[in-house]
Order: structure tokens, then C-alpha cells, then sequence
């Protein structure tokens, strides 16, 4: 399955978590896996805490700290910032479907890092 990320700032933390979940419920899975993988070098995907909306802003503003838009890179296309935090945040996750339903933390929500916007991109999602 293939889902669309519109993203619309250049760089964002975009919160997927009900549309990821209904596509657990959706599914024939009852109890199994899902995989959610983004097959893009200046995106990601991670999972964080939900109900503090500072925390988003928290991520992105260390990695900016750690990995500056303005640094002394190789990579002379512009965006090779967003090459590094792609690979330090990841590209996939593996997630547990029991009884129908997305196994996520009390606190825990689903978000598409956005690191080089804004774009469209694909998100792709298997189960079983």
C-alpha cells in the first residue's frame, strides 16, 4: 500500500497516527506486523510522544544543532543536512497489530519527518 505525505514547510514532524491506525483496522490482519517504509534520503519516520506539541519542535531543533543546514559537507546538492538526519532518524519502523488494532504506547503517536520540503512523498505500508 502506498499513502501520500503532503508536507508544506521545509522541515516537519507530521503526525500520521490515525491514518497509519485505520489502516491497521482496515487490514485482514488481526494479529501480525506492520511496516511502514519511506523510500526517500531526506525523510523519515519515527515514534514520539503525543501530547506535548513542544516535543516536535524539540526533535527538529537538536538536529539542527547537531546537524546544521550550514555545515562543512561533500554533498554540494544544497541539502545534505537532510540526507544526515534522514539516516540518523531511519527509514523504516516495524509495528504490531494485535487483535486488529495498532499496539502503540499511552503516549506514543506515528510522524513523518519531513527534512527537505516541501514535497510530496510516498509512505509504504505492508502487513502480516
Amino acid at each position: 500500500m502506498d499513502i501520500i505525505i503532503n508536507s508544506t514547510r521545509p522541515e516537519e514532524l507530521i503526525d500520521i497516527t490515525d491514518q497509519i491506525k485505520k489502516t491497521a483496522k482496515d487490514s485482514q490482519v488481526k494479529n501480525g506486523i506492520m511496516v511502514l517504509y519511506v523510500p526517500h534520503t531526506t525523510a523519515a519516520i519515527t515514534i514520539n510522544e503525543n501530547t506535548d506539541m513542544n516535543v516536535r519542535q524539540d526533535l527538529l531543533n537538536s538536529l539542527e544543532r547537531i546537524i546544521p543546514k550550514e555545515g562543512n559537507y561533500g554533498h554540494k546538492g544544497g541539502n545534505a543536512y537532510a540526507h544526515v538526519k534522514s539516516s540518523v532518524i531511519g527509514q523504516s519502523l516495524l509495528l504490531i497489530i494485535e487483535d486488529g488494532i495498532l499496539k502503540l504506547g499511552k503516549w506514543q503517536n506515528i510522524y513523518f519527518c519531513e527534512f527537505d520540503g516541501p514535497r510530496k512523498r510516498n509512505l509504504y505500508v505492508t502487513m502480516k
